[in-house]
C-alpha cells in the first residue's frame, strides 16, 4: 500500500509535497488502508533524531526526488517536525512495497506481457491487468525517488517500452495500455537525467511520433504535447522534424504533417467537439516554427509554413475561429499572426508590398526584377533552360527529379554557415558555404567588386550626362519654339509691306501711264520719259555690286523694300564704296556656300575628296531638318508622294507631321534655292529637302490639311467625354435620390444646431458640404460631425450610407473646364474652315499630276468632320442646358458657377465621406480588438487563476520541469513573448495610421 495526501486520487510522492507547490495548507500525512475510508493520522515510529542528523537524512531524501531549486527552498523551508513526518512516511511506503515497486519488477512484466501478446490474445481481465502494471509504472516513474529512475535506466527499461510500442497490434494501439505506456515516455522525461536518455536514443522520438497512427485522442493529445515540448529542448527540434519524415514513411503519408492537418480538419463523429486534439495539434505546429531554426530563420519559417499552407492549413483556421475556445484561439492567433509579420518581412527584402507566393508567375517577375542587369542572371536562364529538359512524362521517376530538385533548394537556402542543416537534407556531407569557395576565388570577387563600382560610377556619369542632354534639348525646343513664334511675326509684316509694296508700284504706273499721255500730247513729239535719279520710269534702280565666283552662306536680314527707302538714313548710305576696301577674295573663302570636311595633309592624299555640298540655309535649321529626316527614314520623293495624296499608305506619322510644319520652305529660302537650281546634286541634304518641297503648290496648306485632318478624331476623343461627364453628372446630381436624403438629413443636422440668423434655413449652398468636417466633436478631437453623420447614416439609413455609387460620373465632370473646352471647341471650327478654304482653292485649279489626291480625300473628309463637328456642337448645347438646370435645381447661381467648380465641390465631398467612412471602420476595428485583447487578458487571467487553484488542489499534475513545458505549450504561455512583441508593432502601425488620419482631417478643416 501506498501513502497518500487527503486530496483524492493524491498517490506518490507528488501529494506528499504539495508545499513545494504553494499549497494553501500545511498536508496531513495519512495512511490508507484498501478500505480508503479507514485512514488515520500517521504518527512518526521513530523518535526524531537530533537536528543536525535529521537535516542529513532530510537532504538526501530531496536529493533523490531531483527536484527545482524553487521546489527544493520549499522542502527546506519546512518545520523540523513536518520533515521528520515527511521522512518517515517515504521510508515506511518503500518498505512496504519493496517487492513490487522496483524496476526489475516493471520490466520484467512489461516483458513477460510483450511476448505473450504476440503468442496468444489477452482475456478482458488480463488485459485490465497489463493495464494497470503499465499504469503503475507511470506513477513510479512519476514518484518514486531519484534512484528508481536511475535503476530503471541503467536496466534499459526505456527500450523494453519502446520495444513494447513497437509490437502492439491494433487492438493495443486503441486502448487505454498505449495511453498509459506514452504516460511512462513522458514521467521519464519530467526529470532532467530521465529527458537526456529518452533524447539520447536512436529511435525513441521516432518510435513515440508512431504511435499518432492511434484513434485514441487521449494518446495522440499526450504524444503532440511530448513532441511539442521536445522541440522546445536544446537540440530536440531537428529530431522532431526528423520523427514526423519517419511517420510519412511509417504512416503511407504523401507528404509531412499529412495526418496532423486531416484530424485538425476533422469535423464529424467524435472529433467534433474534440478542442483538445485541435489545440495540441496547432501548439504542436506553432512549436515546430517558431521553435529551434525558426526562431533566428525567418527562411526556415516561410520553408517550414509553405507545407502546412499547400496541405491547406489556412482554410482550416479560418473554420476553427468558430470554435470560441480561448486557448485555441490563441493558438490560431499566434499561427497568423507569425505569418503576417514572416510575410511583410518578406516583403520588404524585395521592396514589395505583398508577394503572392501561390502565383508562381509573380514570384518569378520579382527573381527576374531583382536578377536582371546582373551577373546571376544568366545563371538564371540556365537553370530554367535544364528546367525545360527534365523528363515531363508523368511517372513516379519523373517526380522524384523535381522533389530532389526542390530539396537540393531547400539546403541552400537552410543551411547554416557553420554546414548545419535545420530540416532534412537530401545530400550529405554537402556544405553549401565550402562548395561556393570553391567556384570563386577571393581574388576574382575582389576583382569583380571593383569592376561593378567602375561601372556603377560609369552609369551615374552617363545618368548625369542624358539629364543634361535632356535639359538642353528642352532650352533648345524653347528657343526653337520663341523663333518660330518671331519668325510668324516677321512673316506677317512682310506680307504687309509687300502689300504696301505692290500697291506703291501701281501708283507709279498708273502715273507714268498718264506722263505718256501727256508726253504724247504735248509740242515736243517723241520726248523721253521722266526719270527718277537717272533711271527710266517703271524700272528698279540696280547696284553696281562685284559678283562672288564661288557661292557664299547667306545672310538672313529683313531687307527693306526700295519705296521705304527714301528719307531715311539708308538713302544717304554708299556701300559700293566699302567693296574698294574689302578683301573680297578673303570674304569668300571664309563665308564660302561649300561645306568641305577639314582633313589633315596625309588624309588628303589617301582618300579621294568628297563632293562639296552646297548650302544656303541656316546650319541650326538645317541641323535640325536633317535630324528630322533621319528619324523619317523616308526619301524626298517619298515625302512629297505622301503629301500629294495625303498619305493614303500612312507614312508619315502625326507626331512626325508637326515637325514637317516647323520646316516649311520660307519665301527667303525658295529665292536662294532657285538662284542654285543648276546644282541639285552639290546641295546639302536639308536644302535639297526644303527644294523638293517648294516645288508642291501650297505645300505649308496641304500639310497643315494633313495635319489636322489626322488629328481630328483625336481632338473629338478628348472632347466627347467630357461633354458626356458633364450631361450625366448633371442628370446624377438631380436624380440621385440618396443624395437628396443626404441633404436633408445635412439641413436637418444645421438647423438643429444653427440658432439666430444662422439658423431657420430652408436650403444652403452646396459648398456648405464640405464644410460638415470643420466642426467637431466635444468629446473626441478626431470625431467630426462628418463621422458622426455617416454613422447615422449607417444606422438609420443603410442604403442612403451608399449614395455615392449615383455619382459615379461625378469625379469626371469635376475635371471638365469649360473655358478650355470651348476654345477646344473653337479650334476644331477654326481648323475646319482652314481646311474648308484650301479645298475650294485645289478645286479651282489643276492637280500636280495622279498621285494628287488633295480633293478627292479632303471633299470626303470634310463631309464626315462636318457631321461629327455638328453632333459635338449639339452635344455640348445639350449639356449645356441640363447643367444650367442642375444649377437652378440646387439653387446656385446660374451665371457664375462652372462645371468644375459645381462638381469639384461634390467629388471634394465624396472623397471626405469616403475618408471619413474608412476612419469610422478603423476605429470599430480597434474598438473591437481592444475588446478581444481585453477578453482575451481577462481569459487568461482566470486560466492562471484556476491553473493555480488545480496546482494547490493536485500537485501531482505540476510535478516536473517537463510537465511546466507541456502545460506552457498546451495553453500557449511558451508564445507569450512573440506574441506581445508582435502587438506592441501591430500597435505602433495603428498609432501611424491615427497620426495620419488625424493629418487628413486637419487639411479638411483648412
Amino acid at each position: 500500500m501506498a501513502s497518500r495526501m487527503k486530496q483524492p486520487q493524491g498517490r506518490g510522492i507528488s501529494s506528499i509535497f504539495s508545499c513545494c507547490f504553494k499549497g494553501s495548507e500545511q498536508p496531513e500525512i495519512t495512511y490508507c488502508h484498501d478500505n480508503p475510508n479507514n485512514a488515520a493520522v500517521l504518527e512518526p515510529t521513530l523518535p526524531m533524531p537530533p537536528l543536525p542528523e535529521m537535516d542529513s537524512l532530510f537532504t538526501e531524501l530531496v536529493d533523490e526526488l531531483d527536484l527545482t531549486a524553487e521546489n527544493r527552498a520549499a522542502m527546506f523551508s519546512l518545520p523540523a517536525q513536518k520533515k521528520w513526518q515527511i521522512y518517515c512516511g517515504k521510508k515506511l511506503e518503500a518498505e512496504e512495497n519493496a517487492s513490487t515497486r522496483w524496476p526489475e519488477y516493471y520490466i520484467d512484466q512489461l516483458r513477460s506481457l510483450a511476448a505473450r501478446k504476440t503468442l496468444l490474445s489477452l482475456e478482458d481481465e488480463e488485459e485490465q491487468g497489463k493495464h494497470k502494471i503499465t499504469d503503475g509504472l507511470k506513477t513510479a516513474l512519476r514518484t518514486q525517488p531519484m534512484r528508481f529512475v536511475t535503476r530503471f535506466i541503467e536496466l534499459d527499461g526505456l527500450s523494453c517500452i519502446l520495444n513494447f510500442l513497437k509490437s502492439m497490434d491494433y487492438e493495443t494501439t486503441n486502448s487505454q495500455i498505449h495511453t498509459s505506456l506514452i504516460g511512462c515516455i513522458k514521467a521519464l522525461m519530467n526529470n532532467s537525467q530521465g529527458r537526456a536518455h529518452v533524447l539520447g536514443h536512436c529511435e525513441s522520438i521516432n518510435i513515440i511520433a508512431q504511435s499518432l497512427t492511434t484513434e485514441s485522442i487521449k494518446t495522440k493529445v499526450a504524444v503532440l504535447e511530448i513532441l511539442g515540448a521536445v522541440c522546445l529542448v536544446p537540440g530536440g527540434h531537428k529530431k522532431v522534424l526528423e520523427a514526423m519524415l519517419h511517420y510519412q514513411k511509417f504512416a503511407s503519408e504523401r507528404t509531412r504533417f499529412q495526418t496532423l492537418l486531416n484530424d485538425l480538419d476533422r469535423s464529424t463523429g467524435r472529433y467534433r467537439d474534440e478542442v483538445n486534439l485541435k489545440t495540441a495539434i496547432m501548439s504542436f505546429i506553432n512549436a515546430v516554427l517558431s521553435q529551434g531554426a525558426g526562431e533566428t530563420s525567418l527562411e526556415f519559417r516561410i520553408h517550414l509554413r509553405y507545407e502546412f499552407l499547400m496541405l491547406g492549413i489556412q482554410p482550416i483556421i479560418d473554420k476553427l475561429h468558430s470554435n470560441d475556445n480561448a486557448i485555441l484561439n490563441r493558438h490560431l492567433d499566434f499561427f497568423e499572426m507569425l505569418r503576417n509579420e514572416d510575410e511583410l518581412l518578406m516583403s520588404k527584402q524585395f521592396d514589395a508590398v505583398h508577394i503572392e507566393t501561390k502565383s508562381a508567375s509573380q514570384m518569378f517577375e520579382v527573381i527576374k526584377r531583382h536578377l536582371s542587369h546582373t551577373e546571376a542572371y544568366p545563371h538564371l536562364l540556365s537553370a530554367l533552360q535544364h528546367c525545360l529538359m527534365m523528363p515531363y512524362k508523368q511517372s513516379s521517376t519523373t517526380l522524384q527529379y523535381w522533389v530532389l530538385l526542390d530539396r537540393i533548394i531547400q539546403q541552400l537556402v537552410l543551411q547554416t554557415d557553420k554546414g548545419e542543416n535545420p530540416d532534412v537534407a537530401p545530400l550529405e556531407d554537402f556544405n553549401v558555404r565550402n562548395i561556393v569557395s570553391m567556384l570563386i576565388k577571393e581574388s576574382e570577387v575582389k576583382q569583380w567588386k571593383e569592376q561593378a563600382d567602375k561601372m556603377r560610377k560609369e552609369h551615374q556619369n552617363l545618368q548625369q550626362r542624358f539629364e543634361k542632354r535632356e535639359r538642353e534639348v528642352e532650352a533648345k525646343n524653347k528657343e526653337k519654339d520663341d523663333m518660330m513664334e518671331m519668325l510668324n511675326k516677321l512673316k506677317d509684316k512682310l506680307e504687309r509691306e509687300s502689300n504696301e509694296h505692290k500697291q506703291a508700284r501701281q501708283q507709279v504706273g498708273d502715273l507714268s501711264a498718264r506722263l505718256q499721255q501727256l508726253s504724247s500730247t504735248s509740242s515736243v513729239p517723241g520726248g523721253p520719259p521722266v526719270a527718277y535719279d537717272g533711271a527710266p520710269l517703271g524700272t528698279a534702280q540696280r547696284k553696281n555690286i562685284p559678283r562672288p565666283s564661288n557661292p557664299l552662306k547667306s545672310f538672313n536680314w529683313s531687307k527693306l523694300p526700295e519705296s521705304q527707302i527714301e528719307g531715311t538714313i539708308w538713302k544717304e548710305m554708299d556701300d559700293l564704296k566699302v567693296f574698294k576696301v574689302l578683301d573680297l577674295e578673303e570674304f569668300q573663302k571664309t563665308f564660302s556656300a561649300y561645306q568641305k570636311p577639314q582633313k589633315d595633309h596625309e588624309e588628303d592624299q589617301s582618300f579621294v575628296r568628297k563632293v562639296k555640298e552646297l548650302s544656303v540655309i541656316d546650319g541650326r535649321r538645317a541641323q535640325n531638318c536633317n535630324i528630322l529626316l533621319l528619324r523619317l527614314k523616308l526619301t524626298n520623293e517619298e515625302i512629297r508622294h505622301a503629301v500629294l495624296s495625303m498619305d493614303e499608305q500612312e507614312d508619315l506619322p502625326k507626331d512626325m507631321l508637326e515637325q514637317l510644319l516647323k520646316f516649311v520652305p520660307e519665301k527667303s529660302d525658295i529665292e536662294l534655292l532657285e538662284e542654285h537650281k543648276h546644282e541639285l546634286d552639290r546641295m546639302a541634304k536639308a536644302d535639297r529637302f526644303l527644294y523638293d518641297m517648294s516645288s508642291i503648290n501650297h505645300y505649308q496648306q496641304r500639310l497643315q490639311s494633313l495635319y489636322f485632318k489626322k488629328k481630328f478624331a483625336e481632338r473629338v476623343a478628348e472632347i466627347k467625354p467630357k461633354i458626356k461627364a458633364l450631361s450625366v453628372a448633371s442628370q446624377e446630381v438631380v436624380q440621385s435620390g440618396a443624395l437628396l436624403q443626404l441633404l436633408e438629413v445635412v439641413l436637418a443636422f444645421g438647423n438643429y444646431m444653427n440658432k439666430g440668423q444662422r439658423g431657420n434655413a430652408w436650403g444652403f449652398k452646396v459648398s456648405s458640404l464640405n464644410k460638415i468636417a470643420d466642426t467637431k466633436s466635444s468629446i473626441d478631437k478626431n470625431v467630426t460631425l462628418l463621422h458622426y453623420m455617416i454613422t447615422v447614416l449607417e444606422r438609420k439609413y443603410p442604403k442612403m450610407a451608399a449614395f455615392s455609387e449615383e455619382l459615379q460620373t461625378v469625379p469626371e465632370a469635376a475635371k471638365v473646364n469649360m473655358t478650355e473646352l470651348e476654345k477646344d471647341i473653337g479650334k476644331l471650327r477654326s481648323g475646319l474652315k482652314n481646311v474648308e478654304a484650301e479645298l475650294q482653292y485645289q478645286q479651282g485649279r489643276s492637280p500636280q499630276g495622279p498621285q494628287d489626291r488633295f480633293v478627292p480625300m479632303v471633299s470626303q473628309f470634310i463631309t464626315v468632320a462636318s457631321f461629327s463637328f455638328s453632333d459635338v456642337e449639339d452635344s455640348l448645347s445639350e449639356a449645356k442646358q441640363v447643367f444650367g438646370k442642375a444649377l437652378v435645381r440646387f439653387g446656385e447661381d446660374t451665371s457664375n458657377m462652372q462645371p468644375d467648380q459645381f462638381f469639384g465641390i461634390f467629388n471634394t465631398f465624396l472623397t471626405a465621406y469616403s475618408e471619413a467612412q474608412q476612419d469610422n471602420k478603423n476605429m470599430a476595428r480597434r474598438k473591437e480588438e481592444e475588446e478581444r485583447r481585453e477578453l482575451l487578458e481577462a481569459q487568461l487571467k482566470r486560466d492562471r487563476e484556476q491553473k493555480g487553484r488545480k496546482a494547490r488542489a493536485n500537485a501531482e499534475e505540476e510535478s516536473g520541469e517537463f510537465d511546466d513545458l507541456v502545460s506552457a505549450l498546451r495553453s500557449g504561455e511558451v508564445f507569450d513573448r512573440d506574441m506581445s512583441k508582435m502587438n506592441r508593432r501591430k500597435q505602433r502601425t495603428q498609432n501611424v495610421l491615427e497620426s495620419s488620419r488625424e493629418r487628413v482631417v486637419t487639411r479638411l478643416n483648412q
